[in-house]
């Protein structure tokens, strides 16, 4: 029993630190190909009025509209080759600042 409760530990050790990961890299991934225009042209981060119907949107349509392109957001934020991973993680750094 104990080694099995020890191996829980350890994976929720992992799961919590994956996590601290993923929005530390939202964070670089916003500040290298999403914050000159978010910083200065609507909807700017942390604007919670203009986000907030955006974001009751949910994460999958806010990813896929950034991979599509929508408006003056050209397809991929302009960066053909940004991973999808790295658009999810930017839009939900985007969320938790925005909300």
């Amino acid at each position: 029993m104990k080694v099995r409760f020890c191996g829980w530990l350890v994976v929720g050790a992992f799961v919590i630190a994956a996590s601290a990961a993923h929005a530390a890299d939202g964070q670089a991934v916003y500040n290298q190909n999403c914050g000159t225009c978010h910083n200065a042209i609507s909807p700017k981060m942390g604007d919670k009025a203009a986000w907030a119907p955006r974001i009751k949107l949910g994460t999958d349509v806010l990813v896929a509209n950034v991979i599509k392109g929508k408006g003056m957001m050209p397809p991929r934020a302009g960066k053909p080759a940004l991973p999808d991973n790295d658009i999810k993680a930017a839009v939900g750094y985007i969320e938790s600042k925005s909300q």
